[in-house]
């Protein structure tokens, strides 16, 4: 029964353990975050131009970036977490919802239905360093989550 013991303890601590490498690895670098809130910025800002094809061409650059923003960070990382997870980073995936949709609908009614022209370049410019600001933080949440202090 205590060798039994002793192996569920040392197991336990090797899972700890490597939660705490995790934690340690899974901080992006700091253009991560930069790079997120240009693209974000691009593809809001391009609603701001009476060209229908630029905002599809800024949702294709949207789209292509974040794909390759994975890959880099699966590269660097070695691993990929939804934002979307259950937990307490939950907290900052909500704010982000609620924030970006409380900039949104204002720009989008000033821009397209009262004419307000660079609604939302100011509207896409508040998102973007929104996103950038959340993901350090969703980031450091889950940091704190994988090394226990939560």
């Amino acid at each position: 029964m205590e060798s039994d013991e002793t192996g569920a303890r040392a197991q336990l601590a090797a899972l700890r353990a490597d939660r705490v490498a995790l934690s340690e690895r899974v901080v992006q670098p700091w253009w991560y975050d930069a790079l997120l809130g240009l693209l974000t910025f691009l593809l809001f800002a391009s609603y701001s131009f009476a060209f229908p094809w630029l905002t599809l061409g800024a949702l294709v650059v949207y789209l292509a970036g974040l794909r390759e923003l994975v890959a880099v960070y699966r590269r660097l990382t070695g691993a990929w977490i939804s934002g979307d997870r259950p937990g307490p980073t939950r907290r900052a995936y909500s704010a982000w919802l609620v924030g970006a949709t409380l900039v949104v609908v204002p720009g989008m009614v000033l821009e397209l239905l009262l004419d307000v022209h660079g609604a939302m370049v100011v509207a896409g410019a508040v998102l973007g360093i929104g996103i950038a600001l959340v993901s350090r933080w969703w980031t450091r949440i889950y940091v704190a989550e994988l090394r226990g202090e939560l």
